[in-house]
Formats: structure tokens, sequence, C-alpha cells
């Protein structure tokens, strides 16, 4: 092609050609005799000369207007990112331009967009405080609104009386928000996945702190309803999105400790939520609890704004590719959007009906997801349980009766630093198989968070009579708690390795249905425990995880050959696999490569070009080769 070899010209000349335009006689036989030899230079080149054409196929090159190329020099850098409070690190332009891409450059053979090594850009690279401080950051965010879930309970005495309502009409206002931790996730899930985490996340509490102050304004009980729905719907994306930037972050042997700080989060708001509501709505009143909600959440929005960055790998390297195109004319892709072209609709489509899927045709998914809904169904029953229990049995406050929950709250402490020290045990497998440790490997914690949790809630339905010491019942929620925790956590960290390529929609499918047994859960508590009594009713959510305890026993004993059999794990199987292949190559590959290598680096030293400039005048460049030279 003409602009390609005018390119090598002038990699191998002095300076281009600048006759001017009154000078239009033609040229001296010797120039075309230089031309020809330039245009004859053998493609047998030394090592470096040979390195350095190879960067030259797709070094960006600016396009003038009229899609020529413009082969004046460029300063790359002046394309650099600029720094900013959540950017404090970028990679120089230039280097981007000049790294050698795998690929062609056209529309068929795309150049595929990479990190480059020791990228600043890459999230993987952040410094590890760094890292832990934005870890910290995007768990506040999802305690802000996990506290706004069950703060509203402590609350009760004072909306029922302003509203004229019901105790149940009440608990619907804490039943629809957490549907809306379901509904939520469907939408804002895929839309990170394209828009980038960074942008959704501010955006969504920028609507949760509008919707919480109209809750604090509300008029009447079907106005505070609504909107308590909009405020699960819209903040439920700082339930999903937080635990993605720590994949983007953290490597697979650091993920679990992460995740594990992380969870405290979600699980902290609803155990303290009540405590801060009673105490708060007392002194302050209903309206004030929802200011101080409003109040937390453009905290840490403004935080966010200001220190938060973009951490989904794909989104950046697709504005790198998109910027790169844009400069050079050629045709720059992500690998992944060379595999699977980016659709905004059929992302949404497939977010909206997979995770249905995967449920019901999934034993795997559908029996674990029925096991974590219990559990965390349970939890929320606690909110209208608790009143009962011990505000009216013990006549205790509101306020008061929020530290019932501190039991639960140190429990799952205790779950967070057992998952911390079991991922010990799995790093160790881990390593030991490569990298490719079987998902049955996380279920133990499951096992042991199963025999806790219905040790801890028959503790519970035992002493929950009025006559026995309320230190008793609440020292119950220690054992749940801890329990809660893990089987949460190893639940959900076996269906991702199960489902590698699908976790997103597996995670969506466990948010449906465990959101959907927390909304509904409080609704019929008051019913229950009205009709069979304190200590029948607190036994029944017992009898239930009772009955789910065999699942993770069933699935670590036979979990490989029942996920070979079904349709989404198998696939997700094959490409484990694939993977494992892959590496394995690449590292004989790699292996065998490596002895030649050096030989051949002794070989290219042998080769070199000369390049002799004639004067000024002469206008022209002699290239001479001396030595041996290689291909």
């Amino acid at each position: 092609m003409a602009s390609e070899k005018d390119h090598s010209v002038q990699a191998v000349t002095s300076q281009p050609d600048t006759q001017s335009p009154t000078n239009s006689s033609p040229r001296s036989s010797r120039e075309t005799q230089s031309d020809e030899k330039v245009e004859r230079l053998p493609s047998v080149k030394s090592s470096h000369s040979h390195r350095q054409s190879q960067t030259s196929q797709h070094l960006a090159v600016p396009v003038t207007g009229d899609g020529d190329h413009d082969h004046t020099p460029v300063d790359w850098s002046q394309h650099t990112l600029r720094k900013r409070l959540w950017r404090p690190q970028v990679t120089d332009f230039r280097k981007i331009a000049e790294h050698k891409y795998h690929g062609a450059g056209t529309l068929a053979d795309p150049y595929i967009v990479q990190w480059l090594d020791d990228d600043p850009e890459n999230p993987k690279s952040y410094a590890l405080g760094r890292k832990i401080a934005i870890t910290a950051l995007v768990a506040f965010m999802t305690l802000c609104v996990s506290l706004a879930s069950s703060a509203y309970t402590g609350a009760a005495r004072h909306v029922i009386q302003a509203f004229h309502c019901s105790e149940e009409v009440f608990l619907l206002g804490l039943s629809l928000m957490v549907l809306g931790f379901a509904l939520g996730p469907l939408v804002w899930a895929p839309l990170s996945e394209t828009l980038g985490r960074r942008n959704i996340i501010l955006v969504t509490l920028c609507f949760y702190i509008m919707w919480t102050a109209v809750c604090a304004a509300a008029q009447n009980i079907q106005t505070l309803i609504v909107f308590r729905l909009l405020c699960g719907t819209i903040g439920s994306a700082s339930f999903v999105i937080p635990g993605g930037q720590i994949a983007d972050m953290f490597e697979a042997d650091q993920r679990g400790v992460a995740i594990a700080a992380f969870s405290a989060a979600p699980f902290l708001g609803p155990t303290v939520g009540p405590l801060i509501g009673g105490f708060f709505s007392d002194a302050y009143g209903f309206r004030w609890l929802f200011g101080l909600l409003a109040l937390y959440a453009t905290a840490l929005t403004i935080l966010g704004a200001l220190f938060m960055p973009e951490t989904y790998a794909p989104v950046l390297l697709r504005n790198r590719a998109r910027l790169l195109s844009k400069l050079t004319g050629k045709t720059y892709m992500t690998r992944i959007d060379l595999e699977h072209p980016l659709d905004v609709r059929e992302v949404v489509r497939k977010a909206l009906a997979l995770p249905w899927e995967l449920l019901f045709r999934e034993p795997v998914v559908l029996l674990l997801t029925i096991y974590t809904a219990v559990i965390y169904g349970t939890l929320y029953l606690c909110f209208a349980a608790f009143p009962i229990v011990f505000q009216e049995g013990h006549g205790w406050n509101a306020g008061q009766g929020g530290l019932a929950f501190l039991g639960i709250m140190v429990g799952l402490f205790i779950g967070i630093g057992i998952i911390i020290f079991d991922n010990k045990r799995y790093r160790r497998l881990h390593e030991a198989t490569g990298g490719f440790a079987p998902p049955e490997s996380r279920l133990p914690p499951v096992m042991l968070g199963g025999v806790l949790a219905i040790i801890g809630l028959a503790w519970f339905a035992a002493t929950t009579s009025p006559g026995v010491h309320w230190i008793v019942p609440i020292l119950a929620g220690v054992p749940f708690g801890t329990g809660f925790l893990l089987i949460f956590m190893a639940c959900s960290n076996y269906l991702i390795d199960s489902y590698v390529i699908y976790a997103a929609s597996v995670m969506a499918a466990n948010s449906i249905l465990r959101s959907a047994f927390g909304a509904i859960f409080p609704l019929f508590t008051t019913y229950m425990y009205r009709n069979l009594g304190i200590h029948w009713a607190s036994a029944v959510p017992g009898f239930i995880a009772l009955a789910c305890f065999p699942f993770p026993i069933f699935f670590y004993k036979y979990g490989e050959s029942i996920r070979r059999k079904c349709k989404y794990s198998a696939q997700a199987a094959r490409y484990l696999d694939s993977l494992r292949s892959d590496m394995e190559r690449r590292r004989s590959r790699a292996e065998s490569a490596a002895a030649p290598a050096s030989a051949e680096e002794e070989e290219d030293v042998h080769g070199k070009i000369e390049v002799k400039l004639e004067p000024e005048d002469e206008n022209e460049a002699e290239v001479e080769t001396k030595g041996e030279t290689r291909a």
C-alpha cells in the first residue's frame, strides 16, 4: 500500500523529500537510483530495526479531513488523559499509540486493545492502599442504602400515629423497599457493564437522595410507601455494582478477603438500622430520620464524585480504542466487543430473561438460592418479630428494641473472620490446582453456617418468654448472624465459580428470590406470632432452615456431576476447561521458547544497518547493510 510504503521510507531516511513547488524539473538519475535503492531495501534487518518496523506497522498516524494520512510528527502525549482526583495516575498516550497490538487495523481484523505492561490505568495495578480506600467508600455506599431499609422500622410508632395506619400497612414500607432490591439489579447490573460502574452508581445515588427527601416530606402513608419502593429500586445499584468494582481491582486469590470485608456493609445496615432509627426518631421525629439518611447519601455521593474511579476494564479499554481509531483512521476494538458486539437492548433483554431461566432450569441455582433466600427472609422477619418479643414482652422502647440486633451484628463480624481464615485453605487449593480449584471447595463454610444458623434459631425460639432474661435471646443472634454470613457468602462464591460466564445473571436470580423472601416474611410475621405464639412462631424459620440444610452437603458430594448435566453450568465448565488448556499450552510454549530466544538474541547482534547521510543539498540518504542479516 502506498501509505505504508511512504511510512517505511520515512523510517529509514533522514527526512522526507521537500522539493519546492517552483522547482518542477525532473529528478536526477542519482535521485532515481537512490529511490530505487530505498524501494529495494531488503526486509532483512537487524533485530532492533525489525522490532521498530513491527511497531510502525500500526503506529498511530493522524488522518486529515479527506481521509489521507498526514505524516507530520505528532505529539501523542497531548491526548493523554488529564489527571483528576479520581484518576491520579494516567498512561502516557504515546506509549498507548506505539504499543504493538494484535491484528491488522482493518474492520475484518482490527487491532485488539489490551492493557499495557504495568499500565497505571489498569484497576488491578492500583496500589493496595488505594484499593482498600475505594472498597471502604463503596462499602459505605452500600451501608447507606441497607441502613435505610431497616431504620424505617425504628420509627414505627411515630409513622403509625402520624398517618393513622395499621401495623401491617406500615410494614409495607419495609417490604416494598426490599422488593425494590430485587427489581433494580435486573437493570443496573447490565447497564453498569455497558456505561460504566462509576456513572451508574453516582446517578442512581442522586435519584436515591431525591426520593428519600420526598419520604421525609410525605403527607400520607401511600406516598411514603410508593417512594420507599422507588428508593429500593434505584438504591439497589449500590448493592450490585460495588461487588463488580472489587472484582475489577483485586486478583482472584485476594478477592475472597476483599468481598468478605465488604459483605459486612449490606448486612450490618439492617442490624444497626433499628437502633439508629429508634433513638433518632424518638428524639427528632421520623421526618428528620429520613433527612439524616438523605444527608448521609449526599456526603457519600460527593466523595464518590471526587475519588471513586471507573474500574470496569472493558469500558476503559473501549474508550481507549475509540480514541485510537479516531486519531489513526484504523480500526481498534476490545476483545469483548469483537466477540460480543455491544447492543444495549440485547444486553437488557438477556438481563431480564436469563436470570429466570437459570433459576428454574438449573437445580444448583434453584436450591441454593432458596437456601440463601430463607436465611435472608429470616433476618427481615426479625424486624417484625423483635418488637413483639422485646418491646411488648420486655417493655422496651423503640431505641432499646434496636439494641436486640447487636447479637446478630457480633455474629456477622465473627462470620467475616471465619471467611478470611477459610480463604487460606482455598488459596492453597487454588495454587495446587493451577488457579482452577473446583467450585465445590467453596461449600464447607456453608455446612458450618447451616449448623450455626439452626442452633441460633432454636435457641431464640426457646428463650423468647418475658420470664427469661433479655440477654439470652439476644445472645442467640450471635450463632445465627455467623451462620447467616457463612451461608450467604459461601453460596454466592460457589454459584459464581460454577457459572463463571453467567455469574452476573446467576447473582441477579439469587437477588430476585432473596429479596422477594425478605419482602414477604415481615408481612406474615405479626399474624404468625398472634396465632402460633412466640415460641412456635420463632421456631418456624428454624424448621425451614433445617429442611434446607442437606442442600450444600448434597452438592458437595454430587455437585460436579450435576453441573456437567445442566445446560448453563456445563457451558461454564467447558469454558473453564478450555481456559485451563489454553493456559497449559502457553506455559509449555513459553518454556520451550525460553532457550532458543537467548540464542536468537546473540545472532541478532551480528546483523546491523548503518545509515550514512549525504550533505543536505543532496537531499537523499544512502542505506548500506553490513555483516550478516537475518529475516
